[in-house]
């Protein structure tokens, strides 16, 4: 247990910031959670509809530094690369968005 005022300070701090982060996290969860259930059952419209919402929850999960942006960008592509293939659209190429590519003479 702490004793000096500035460790029960931050004792407190921690505790709030654990609080939060549990909180955002597992709505992040059950957010994805819905997508993929929506996928399983063949819910094309449901499964697109709960994308977005995750997506915007990871953004502002992102800004507010509760998740890192490559993990967030990889959940956001691999839950839409399902969504997607629920669609029947196949991605074309390799997910250049075609700025490195040579121009043909």
């Amino acid at each position: 247990m702490a004793i000096h005022r500035s460790a029960l300070k931050r004792e407190r701090q921690i505790n709030t910031r654990r609080e939060r982060n549990r909180s955002v996290l597992s709505t992040l969860k059950t957010l994805i959670k819905k997508v993929h259930s929506a996928i399983d059952q063949k819910k094309v419209d449901d499964a697109q509809l709960c994308l977005v919402t995750v997506s915007s929850a990871l953004g502002k999960a992102v800004s507010k530094g509760y998740v890192h942006r490559n993990t967030a960008a990889r959940k956001v592509s691999r839950l839409t690369l399902k969504v997607n293939s629920l669609k029947g659209i196949e991605k074309k190429g390799t997910g250049s968005s075609g700025k490195n590519k040579k121009k043909e003479a």
